[in-house]
């Protein structure tokens, strides 16, 4: 961790309201890789993400996540931004849209291998897993700081608005649930 700090003072020069492609250049800049966040890695406790804030100011924070086998539950990132580095093992994005009845349905999956990156828009609602058997770690750079993330369950046609310190998976503490709202179905 320590050969990074250097790096990561670099995120203090990016400006408020970065545009994506700042937040893409920040990102790539940072040339962080498993290695050099190894120690930062624990386990995800039966969850689909471990996550561990590695940066954070009032325009940005930087993110590791160690995933489990578990997919996580569809979301978005609130009024953030962001981009998404695989630092090993292979990720399944799928990308959502938001019907009529407030329910997202899914759009598309892709793969993502190791050292590639995607956007992460505003809005934009989707979920990520490890592909089967793969040790998937990612770096996550978001703008601003993610704040009121919407976590869907598409079974029980229900969006919860989460506490900063949820992932995205359907809350197990009721200080958690921000907001609980149910869709039509």
């Amino acid at each position: 961790m320590k050969t990074i700090l250097k790096s990561l003072n670099n995120l203090d020069s990016i400006n408020s309201n970065p545009s994506k492609q700042d937040l893409k250049t920040a990102l790539l800049s940072l040339d962080i890789d498993l290695k050099d966040i190894e120690t930062e890695l624990k386990s995800s406790k039966n969850k689909p993400y471990y996550r561990k804030l590695l940066y954070q100011n009032e325009d940005v924070e930087l993110l590791v996540m160690n995933w489990s086998q578990l997919e996580c539950a569809p979301h978005d990132h609130g009024s953030s931004q962001g981009w998404i580095k695989v630092l090993s093992g292979c990720s399944e994005n799928t990308v959502y849209e938001i019907k009529e009845n407030g329910l997202p349905s899914e759009l598309f999956t892709k793969t993502h291998d190791k050292d590639q990156i995607f956007y992460a828009p505003k809005k934009g609602i989707h979920k990520m897993k490890a592909q089967k058997k793969s040790d998937l770690v990612t770096l996550h750079l978001y703008s601003p700081p993610i704040s009121g993330m919407k976590v869907y369950d598409l079974e029980k046609c229900s969006v919860c608005v989460v506490s900063d310190d949820c992932g995205a998976w359907w809350p197990d503490e009721q200080r958690q649930k921000l907001r609980e709202i149910q869709l039509n179905a």
